[in-house]
C-alpha cells in the first residue's frame, strides 16, 4: 500500500487532546486546504475546529490521521480508523516494543490490518509540499517548492534540524519511531520518485531490513536522488543507546559502511556535516572533486589546502589558458595558484572582483568556492563583503558553474545573504571543514553513479541453526583449494612420520600442530618455520606432542612482499561479509582493512584492496611488487567458496595470504561450518 495518502494527505483526522490542538494549528499555519477532522470525547473544539466524539462520527474515509492518545486506547482507535478506510496513521504514544511491550505492539499491527502506520513512539512529520503538519510541536520549516527531505527515528533531532539557521532548503521532515510498519526503506522508496525532493537525509539508529533498504537506495540512485546518512551507533555506548531507544538492532558498524559504500550513500559523522552536505547536494550531486578556491588571504588559501589532505578532493593547478585569463585581471604581485589568494588589491571593487572570479570559474572545475567570512555584528558594516558575494554570484551564473560561498566560521555567514545565494542556485556553506566534507561526499556519489559494473543485490541473511564445527586446517585448505585458492604442498601425518614426510615434500618446510581445537597455533607453540633437515623436523614435532598426535607438514613459502588477511564473517543483519586487510601477526594492530557484503564483484574487490595501505607494497615499493592479479583471484576464490557454502558457513579466516612476485598462497586457514538443516 502506497504511502502517498499518509504523507501527502488531502484530509486529516486528529485524534486526541493538547498534542492534536498544536498539530492542527501547525497544519493550518501552512495553509492546508483539505478537510480537518478533530476527535475528542469531551472537548468541544480543538484549535477552533468543532470536535466529533469518535472516529466513527467522521463518516467518510480520510487520507491520514494523527493519533495522540494513551498507548492502550491507541489500538482501538487504529482499528476504527482502518474500518473507516483511513490511508495511514501517525502513532504518537510510546510504551510499545521500545519499552519491552512487544505484545501491545503486535496488537497494534493486527488492528491496522494493512493500514500504514508511522511509529509508534513517533513525533509525526511536517511536509510543506503537502502543507501538512501532523506534528505536536514547534518547527522552523519555511515553504519551499523544492527541497531536501529528512527521515529520522528521533523526534528531538527532527525538531533541532528544523530550527537551524543555515539556509537549508528543507521540504519535509519525517520521524518514524519504532518503524513497526513505515521504515527507512519505505520512506526512501516513496520519496525517490518525487521531483520536488532534491536529496534525502537519513538519521539511522538501526535498519529493520537491510535488503529492503538496499532496494530503496537503488531506486533513489536510479532516480539520481542523492542519499546522505547520519548513522549513530559507531561507538559501543552509542550502539547500546540506539538499541534501547528504538528497539532496533544497531548491527556491525563496519558493515553499515560497506553497505553505504556499495549503494553510493554518503555517510556523515557529525550533524553539522549532515546538514551542510544535504544543502550542497540540493544543488546537484554529480561531478568530481576538482575544486578551485578563491580568497583574499594566503592564510585562508593554506587552510583550505591543508583541510583537503586525506579527502577525496583536490585543488589542481590552472590550465595555461585559464591561468593567463586570471593573470590578466590581477597585478604582477599575485601568484596564480590554486587555491588562489587574489590579495586585497581589488577588494571593494566589484567590477574587478567580477572579472577575476569570472576568469577563475571559466576553468571547468567541479566546484568553485569563495571563502568569505562576513561581519554579522550589528555595529559593523558588511558592504564590502556583500560586494564580493555579488561579484562571485554574477561570475558563477555567467559560467554556469557549480559554486559555493564558504565561511570558515559558521557564524560569519549572514542568513539574509545565505538565503539570497540559495535563491540564485549557489550553496552557502557554514564552516570550511564541513564544506569540504560536503564536496567530497558529492564527488563520491558522482563516482558511484558513474560506475558501470553491476553488483549483486543485497540479500536477506540466512543461516543454519546447528552448532558450528571448526574444521582442521588441512580440511579447510582442501575446500578452499577446490574453489581456486592456492595453498602450499602439504600432508597431515603422525609425529613419528613427520621427518620422512618433510623429506618427500622437500626442504625447507613449515610444521604445524594439526588440531581443530587450537585456533591460534603460533601462540600455543604449535608452529615452526623454515625447518631445513629431518632432525630439525623431528625435534619440532616432538615439541608439539603435548598438543596433538598429528602435525601438518608443508613446503615453506618464501619471498612474500606483503601479507593479507581474507575473512568471512556472518552478521545477523547483513549475512555473510568479506573482510580484506593487512595480514599476519600484526592484523589487529594495523587495523588496515575493508569490508564487503557478499555476494560481491571483481570490480568491488579491486576497489576495496586498492584502498588499503598495504596495497602500496603489492603495487610496488623499493623495487619489489606483488602479483596483483593473483591477489584478486585469491579473494574471488574465497568469495566463491562462501557463496557455495551459503547458510552453512559460520566463519572463515585466511591469515596470512602471502603475496609473492608471481602468485599468492594461503599458508593458514580456519573454517567453521554449521550442518545444513
Amino acid at each position: 500500500m502506497s504511502l502517498k495518502q499518509l504523507i501527502f494527505p488531502r484530509s486529516i483526522a486528529f485524534v486526541g487532546g493538547n498534542e492534536c490542538e498544536i498539530a492542527i494549528r501547525r497544519t493550518m499555519e501552512l495553509g492546508f486546504a483539505g478537510k480537518i477532522h478533530a476527535i475528542h470525547p469531551k472537548r468541544e473544539q480543538l484549535a477552533g475546529i468543532a470536535t466529533k466524539r469518535s472516529v466513527a462520527e467522521i463518516g467518510e474515509p480520510v487520507d491520514a490521521a494523527f493519533v495522540a492518545v494513551k498507548r492502550e486506547p491507541t489500538v482501538e482507535v487504529v482499528r476504527e480508523l482502518r474500518d473507516l478506510g483511513c490511508g495511514g496513521a501517525v502513532i504518537y504514544a510510546a510504551g510499545f516494543a521500545e519499552a519491552g511491550d512487544v505484545a501491545l505492539q503486535n496488537e497494534l499491527i493486527k488492528a491496522a490490518d494493512g493500514m500504514r502506520l508511522m511509529g509508534p513512539n513517533c513525533y509525526g512529520f511536517v511536509n510543506v509540499l503537502a502543507n501538512a503538519a501532523l506534528w505536536p510541536d514547534e518547527h522552523g520549516i519555511k515553504p519551499v517548492k523544492k527541497g531536501v527531505a529528512i527521515i529520522t527515528q528521533s523526534g528531538n533531532i527532527a525538531c533541532n534540524l528544523t530550527f537551524t539557521k543555515r539556509a537549508l532548503p528543507l521540504a519535509a521532515v519525517f520521524t518514524i519511531g519504532n518503524q513497526v510498519d513505515v521504515d527507512m526503506a519505505a520512506m526512501v522508496a516513496e520519496l525517490a520518485d518525487d521531483e520536488r525532493i532534491s536529496a534525502i537525509g537519513l538519521h539511522v539508529e538501526g535498519l529493520k531490513d537491510v535488503a529492503a533498504f538496499a532496494r530503496a537506495c537503488e531506486t533513489a540512485r536510479a532516480a539520481q536522488k542523492p542519499v546522505v546518512v547520519l548513522k549513530t551507533g559507531r561507538s559501543e555506548q552509542g550502539a547500546k543507546v540506539a538499541l534501547s531507544h528504538t528497539s532496533s538492532l544497531a548491527g556491525a558498524d563496519t558493515l553499515y559502511d560497506a553497505l553505504f559504500e556499495r549503494l553510493g550513500v554518503a555517510r556523515m559523522t557529525s550533524i553539522t556535516a549532515f546538514v551542510e552536505t544535504l544543502k550542497f547536494l540540493h544543488f546537484g550531486a554529480t561531478g568530481g572533486g576538482r575544486l578551485v578556491s578563491l580568497s583574499c588571504s594566503g592564510g585562508e588559501a593554506a587552510l583550505a589546502a591543508d583541510l583537503s589532505v586525506g579527502r577525496g578532493v583536490s585543488f589542481p593547478p590552472f590550465d595555461p589558458v585559464t591561468k593567463e585569463k586570471v593573470s590578466a585581471t590581477l597585478n604582477e604581485f599575485v601568484s596564480i595558484d590554486n587555491p588562489l589568494d587574489y590579495h586585497t588589491f581589488i577588494w571593494n571593487q566589484e567590477e574587478k572582483l567580477t572579472n577575476t572570479f569570472t576568469a577563475v570559474l571559466s576553468g571547468g572545475f567541479d566546484v568553485g568556492m569563495l571563502i568569505l567570512d562576513t561581519p554579522t555584528q550589528a555595529h559593523l558594516n558588511p558592504a564590502a563583503w556583500l560586494k564580493t558575494a555579488r561579484a562571485f554570484k554574477v561570475s558563477a551564473l555567467a559560467n554556469n558553474a557549480r559554486a559555493a560561498v564558504v565561511a570558515t566560521l559558521p557564524e560569519c555567514l549572514p542568513l539574509d545573504l545565505a538565503d539570497d545565494l540559495v535563491a540564485d542556485g549557489i550553496a552557502p556553506m557554514f564552516g570550511l571543514d564541513d564544506a569540504l566534507t560536503a564536496f567530497e561526499a558529492a564527488a563520491k556519489i558522482g563516482a558511484n553513479w558513474a560506475r558501470t559494473d553491476k553488483l549483486p543485490p543485497v540479500s536477506s541473511p540466512k543461516a543454519s541453526v546447528g552448532e558450528a564445527k571448526t574444521l582442521s586446517e588441512i580440511e579447510a585448505k582442501a575446500l578452499l583449494k577446490s574453489h581456486g585458492l592456492s595453498v602450499p604442498q602439504g600432508r597431515e601425518c603422525s609425529i613419528a612420520d613427520a621427518p620422512g614426510v618433510a623429506a618427500e615434500i622437500g626442504f625447507p618446510v613449515t610444521l604445524k600442530v594439526s588440531s581443530a581445537a587450537i585456533a591460534h597455533k603460533t601462540e600455543a607453540g604449535g608452529v615452526k618455520l623454515n625447518l631445513t633437515s629431518k632432525d630439525e623436523v623431528a625435534a619440532a614435532a616432538h615439541s608439539m606432542a603435548h598438543l596433538s598426535d598429528k602435525v601438518l607438514v608443508e613446503r615453506m613459502v618464501k619471498g612474500a612482499v606483503a601479507e593479507l588477511i581474507i575473512g568471512v564473517n556472518r552478521d545477523p543483519q547483513f549475512g555473510l561479509a568479506l573482510v580484506i586487510g593487512a595480514g599476519g601477526v600484526l592484523t589487529e594492530l594495523l587495523k588496515d582493512s575493508s569490508a564487503l557484503l557478499l555476494p560481491t564483484s571483481r570490480a568491488e574487490i579491486e576497489r576495496a584492496v586498492k584502498g588499503l595501505k598495504v596495497w602500496t607494497l603489492i603495487e610496488g615499493f623499493r623495487g619489489k611488487s606483488g602479483d596483483r592479479e593473483a591477489v584478486f583471484r585469491a579473494i574471488e576464490a574465497v568469495a566463491a567458496f562462501a557463496a557455495a557454502a551459503g547458510p552453512a558457513l559460520d566463519e572463515l579466516d585466511v591469515n596470512p595470504l602471502l603475496v609473492l612476485p608471481d602468485g599468492a598462497v594461503a599458508v593458514d586457514a580456519l573454517i567453521r561450518m554449521r550442518p545444513i538443516t
